[in-house]
């Protein structure tokens, strides 16, 4: 892995130089995580190391609206993990909630989504970037490359998950359970820790690891896999193409990599569900998995796959996309293909 310092083609030059692998460098892909670019609106400042020269590109977070934009997916594929029957289709149950409680029924759970997932936005690309320049520049730099995305990637996702983890427990117990838990998150938060104190929060720590860690370790993993075989099939280096056909190759990059992503961590996302929405008062978290794994056998683990995939896929692509358009506004170059 080369400290070498390249310009993405065409990318717009920044006020002041950030410096590859310098703290500047780390903070802007830790902004990146949680950053996405709407239509051109006047924006508000940037900070003077972060301000490009052009102004035009209102900035909000990235990783939380990619969620929130998939609520109703998301709320779908939750309530047919914790019960396969309640809905015959994906269509069916967005008609059904929809006839009833309107389009805020369909997007029910948006609020600790995009708050829990733009933290752990931040804490994944941001930590990623970090560990995968330390682990192979650093402590490891003989070791395989592989190795490095996913030493790297397993120990962002570690970090980012006690971020996310609070509200992951208030959307799947407002999302899953019929009447609602909850009405919004403020709500959520405030019924859990009366209940369960602040421990509540965080009881479904152990699967959310298991289900997002080897999630992260193939995101990352298979995407700059996946953007290295498209360069090397397409016959000619990464810079030779500009910024937009980059990000067009972080973007099919990133929906393989989501594909994986889907398959490998969906019994410990089914998993989840169960546990924020049938773990018992005093119950320990591997006696709870025991007894949801012996009511809903092998087969209940996939509950919901298609869903995820298309979900996952689409999130997946359009996080890259964002991160690596935002790295290319700030005349970084795009991730992976080096």
């Amino acid at each position: 892995m080369s400290s070498a310092k390249p310009q993405a083609p065409g990318a717009v030059t920044p006020a002041r130089k950030i410096e590859l692998f310098s703290g500047t460098y780390f903070a802007a892909c830790t902004l990146g995580g949680i950053i996405g670019t709407n239509p051109p609106l006047p924006s508000p400042p940037l900070t003077p190391l972060l301000q490009p020269q052009s102004n035009t590109l209102f900035l909000l977070p990235a990783c939380g609206p990619t969620h929130t934009s998939v609520t109703p997916l998301d709320l779908v594929k939750c309530r047919r993990q914790v019960d396969p029957k309640i809905y015959s289709s994906n269509i069916q149950a967005w008609r059904s909630i929809y006839s009833a409680e309107g389009l805020r029924g369909v997007f029910f759970g948006w609020a600790p989504t995009l708050v829990g997932y733009s933290f752990q936005g931040a804490g994944k690309y941001g930590a990623y970037e970090v560990f995968k320049y330390y682990y192979g520049e650093k402590l490891f730099p003989n070791s395989p490359k592989t190795i490095v995305y996913l030493g790297a990637s397993a120990t962002a996702e570690f970090i980012a998950d006690l971020f996310l983890c609070p509200f992951e427990a208030i959307k799947v117990r407002m999302q899953t359970t019929l009447p609602p838990y909850a009405s919004n998150l403020r709500e959520g938060w405030s019924k859990i820790v009366a209940q369960e104190g602040f421990g509540g929060l965080y009881k479904g720590l152990y699967p959310l690891w298991a289900r997002q860690i080897p999630y992260t370790m193939v995101k990352f993993a298979t995407f700059e896999s996946a953007v290295a075989q498209i360069y090397s099939t397409l016959g000619k280096p990464k810079e030779s193409y500009n910024t937009l056909q980059q990000t067009g190759v972080s973007f099919l990059g990133g929906y393989i990599a989501g594909i994986g992503c889907a398959v490998v961590s969906h019994p410990a996302d089914v998993m989840v569900s169960k546990l924020n929405a049938d773990r018992k008062a005093g119950e320990g978290a591997g006696q709870a998995i025991g007894r949801i794994y012996r009511n809903i056998g092998f087969s209940g683990l996939w509950n919901g796959l298609g869903t995820r995939i298309a979900m996952i896929g689409t999130l997946t692509a359009f996080q890259w996309l964002i991160y690596d358009s935002f790295k290319v506004y700030l005349g970084l170059p795009t991730t992976g293909g080096h």
